[in-house]
C-alpha cells in the first residue's frame, strides 16, 4: 500500500497520477464501462464509479472505505459517488466507510448489472457501449462534460492543494496506525 510508511516522494508521484487518471477518465469523451471482477475498495470503487456502467461479479465488495481507516475522502471522491448514487447514500457511505456487497451494490445504483463470470461482464459492458453507435459524437461528449465538467474542473483548479492535504493527511500517526491495522486484518484473511 503506498500510503503505510511511505516514502515521500512516491506518494506523491501515487496521489498526483490518481489525481490525473480520474480527471482523464472522468472526462474523456469516450463511453466507458468497468468489469468488476474483484474487491474494490477506495481507489478501485472510484476509477469504476469513473465509468458510466459498472458490471461486478458476485461475493464482491465496493465502496469507499477510507473512514474506516482513518482517512477522509477527498471532495473529488465525493463529487464522483454522489453523481453515481444520491447524496445521502454518499453521507452515509461516506460517514460509515460502507463496503458494498454485489447485491447490495446493485440495489444503490453503485453498479448497473450483475454479471456470473468475467467474460459475461466483458460482454455486458460491451453491448452497453454499442448502444453509442448511433448517437452522434460531439453531442454525446457535450452532454456527458455538462454532467462531469464541474467536479473535474474543481479538482483542476485545487490540484496541488488536494495533493498538499493529502500529504499531510496520511502522514499524520494515528492515519498511519489505522493503516497499519488494515494491512495487518488483510494478512490475517489471506
Amino acid at each position: 500500500m503506498e500510503m503505510y510508511k511511505p516514502d515521500q516522494e512516491r506518494l506523491k508521484n501515487f496521489w498526483t497520477s490518481l489525481q490525473d487518471c480520474w480527471i482523464d477518465l472522468y472526462g474523456t469523451s469516450f463511453p466507458t464501462a468497468a468489469a468488476i471482477n474483484g474487491h474494490s475498495p477506495a481507489g478501485g470503487c472510484l476509477l469504476a464509479m469513473s465509468c458510466e456502467y459498472r458490471v461486478m461479479l458476485p461475493n464482491f465488495t465496493i465502496g469507499l472505505n477510507e473512514t474506516q481507516l482513518g482517512i477522509v475522502a477527498p471532495p473529488w471522491f465525493v463529487d464522483t459517488m454522489k453523481n453515481t448514487i444520491s447524496k445521502r447514500l454518499t453521507e452515509l457511505s461516506l460517514t460509515q466507510g460502507k463496503m458494498y456487497k454485489t447485491e447490495q451494490a446493485l440495489q444503490i445504483g453503485l453498479i448497473d448489472e450483475i454479471a456470473a463470470d468475467k467474460a459475461e461482464a466483458i460482454a455486458k459492458c460491451e453491448a452497453f457501449m454499442s448502444k453509442f453507435a448511433r448517437i452522434p459524437p460531439l453531442a454525446r461528449t457535450l452532454t456527458k462534460q455538462q454532467l462531469r465538467g464541474k467536479a473535474i474542473q474543481k479538482l483542476q483548479n485545487t490540484k496541488q492543494q488536494d495533493l498538499d492535504h493529502f500529504l499531510f493527511f496520511v502522514n499524520q500517526p494515528k492515519v498511519q496506525k489505522g493503516l497499519e491495522m488494515y494491512l495487518e486484518s488483510l494478512k490475517k484473511k489471506a
